[in-house]
Order: structure tokens, then sequence, then C-alpha cells
């Protein structure tokens, strides 16, 4: 019995010495396993982690593009909006109708603002329009509605000598002038032509005179310290130079053009309004009066507005406009580009704000 245990235990001890020996030779492959499962989970953590980064991207770019188009579709609509409100401003009733009319009208031009060759009171504009008014066969009259303070004697001359002309060439039609606030200077040398001249009792009308002005520096050079250089061929080149001293002889040489003009003023005030005017001598010295008082000085014929010259001098109610205006396209554009401009710039500004912010985020 002893001799079993003791060949049972030797039976033992040598499984046990294999087992070990298997254990050790197993060693490094058992620890090759472990390390590539390791690596395995590290290679999917990549792999997730840059499907995430991958979702992050599309999702922020689909964002921004979503917000594009949010912001272009909201644009759009509001440019939609701008064209239909040009389009029934221009074309809708309600702004047309004093512009087309198939039966005899007054003709109305509106002479509104500075005039210069650069405004809607130039004469190429005006000039123009008067054309159009006399050339129309079913112009009864022509009016010429003032409302400035006047500007160029030469866009005025140009004006007042177009009157003229067209006058001589359809002596049926005649020109009435009428002032609503402000008919001075340059604006009445344009009246004067007119047939008969009409105005509101509390109208500014007058002012036959020139006027040129400046400044001088020539003190405050010199508190500054500063010098003047200046270098010219011709003698008096520079003269009205407000950094020199002025000159009596230059002074009296612009006095004596000033005057010169005046005459130019005074003349074509009595070709227009002949007997009328009353001998006052301060009637060509700059001053002007209200529409009333012009009655008296000869200057205006009587008072009444634009559509009392039309219904009660003329005898055709209907007004026809005459001015220039830019055309549908022009104005269209300019206030259209302007718009869009600003739209644009809006627009790409709060575009940035957004791709900025979702970069951030």
């Amino acid at each position: 019995m002893s001799n079993w245990n003791s060949k049972i235990s030797d039976v033992e001890t040598d499984i046990n010495t294999n087992k070990n020996s298997i254990n050790m030779e197993h060693e490094p492959f058992l620890g090759n396993v472990s390390s590539i499962s390791e690596q395995k989970a590290d290679s999917q953590e990549q792999r997730d982690w840059e499907k995430k980064m991958i979702y992050d991207l599309a999702y922020a770019t689909h964002k921004e593009q979503k917000s594009k188009r949010r912001w272009g579709i909201f644009f759009k609509f509001l440019i939609v909006i701008y064209v239909a409100m040009i389009t029934y401003v221009n074309f809708s009733p309600l702004s047309t109708s004093l512009e087309t009319t198939s039966k005899e009208h007054t003709a109305l031009i509106n002479v509104e603002g500075v005039i210069a060759s650069d405004t809607d009171a130039s004469a190429d504009k005006i000039v123009s329009s008067l054309r159009d008014a006399f050339k129309d066969k079913k112009t009864k009259g022509v009016i010429l509605r003032l409302n400035t303070p006047g500007g160029s004697p030469v866009q005025s001359g140009y004006i007042n000598d177009e009157i003229y002309r067209l006058k001589e060439k359809y002596p049926e039609t005649k020109v009435y002038a009428v002032i609503s606030d402000v008919c001075a200077s340059g604006g009445y040398y344009i009246a004067a032509a007119a047939d008969e001249i009409y105005a509101d009792k509390a109208s500014i009308v007058g002012s036959i005179g020139v006027v040129m002005n400046g400044f001088g520096f020539v003190d405050a050079m010199k508190t500054l310290g500063v010098s003047r250089r200046l270098y010219t061929a011709g003698e008096h080149k520079s003269f009205l130079d407000p950094f020199l001293p002025e000159n009596s002889t230059e002074v009296g040489h612009i006095k004596g053009m000033l005057n010169n003009i005046h005459e130019q003023f005074i003349n074509v005030v009595k070709k227009g309004r002949g007997d009328k005017l009353a001998d006052d001598p301060n009637l060509f010295s700059g001053y002007f009066w209200t529409g009333e008082k012009s009655i008296e000085m000869g200057l205006v014929d009587k008072l009444g507005s634009s559509s009392f010259v039309a219904r009660e001098v003329i005898g055709a109610e209907t007004i026809k406009e005459y001015s220039h205006e830019d055309d549908l396209l022009e104005r269209f554009s300019k206030k259209l580009g302007s718009s869009i401009s600003s739209i644009l710039g809006n627009n790409l500004s709060l575009q940035k704000v957004l791709t900025e912010s979702v970069i951030l985020k």
C-alpha cells in the first residue's frame, strides 16, 4: 500500500513538473496574445475618435451651408419685395396719372434745387424737357414750376435762351412761371422769359444780383508762422489766392466782371418784364421780396398755384409732367445697386461671424 502511495506521489510530481515546463515554454506566446489584444483595443479607440471627428466636421459644414441657404433665401426675398415695390411705384396709376394722357393738357416742368450742370436743374435736363413739352401737339400751355435759390448764370442763360427760341417756334404755346417757395437769382433769370409769372403770397422772389465769395488766411499764416511758396507764369495767374494779401488791381478786375454779369442779368429781366417793372432803385440791388410785394415791384403778375394756372389760365386742367427723370432701368439700377451693396456687405459680415462661430465650436 505504501508502494502505491509512493508511486502516486511520484506521478503527481512529474505532472506538476511537466505543467510548469509547459507554462514556461508558452509564456512568451501568451504575452504576445495579450499585447495584440491591447493594440486592437487602441486601434478601435482611434477609429472611434476619427469617426467622431468626421461626424463633427460634417455636421459643422452642414450647419454652415444650412445657415447660408437660410440667409440667402431671406435676402433674395427682400430683393423680390424691393423690385415689386419699385415696379409698383413706377407703373401704378398713381405715379402715371400726370404722365400719360392723350387729350389736351398743361405741360409741367419742375426747376428744383440749385441750378448747375450736375444737378436735376441743369440746362441739359430742363432744355430737353422744354423741347419735349413744346413738340407735343396736345400741349396747350407750359408751366415752369420753380423752387430754386439760383445757381450758375451760364446754366440759367441757356434755359432762358431756349425758352425764347421755343416760344418763337411755337407761338401758340404760352409759358407760365409758377413760383412755389423760392425763386431767387438764377431762378428768376429763367422765370423772366415766361409770358406770365405767378407766385404764392409768401413766396421769396428776387435777389437780382451777382455774388462771389471766399476767405483770406494771410493773418492766420502769420500767426502760425507759415510762409506761402507759389510759382506762376503770368502776372495775375494767382490772383484771388486766399493765402496772399488782396491786390487792389485784381479786386477791381473781379468787380468789373461781376458788374458785367449783373448788367446781363438786368437786361434779361427788363427784356422779359418790360414796363411791368416798378421804378425802384432797389429792384436790382440783390434784395428779395415776398410774392405779394413782388407784384408791386413788377416781378410777379398774379398770385396762383400750378393747378390754378392750368385750370383757370391755360384752360387745360389735366397736367402732364415733362420733368426729366432717369428712366426706370437707371433709377432701379442706382437704387438697387446701393441697396445690394449694403445687403451683400452685411450678409458677408454675418456669414463670416457664423462661420467663425461654427469653427470655434
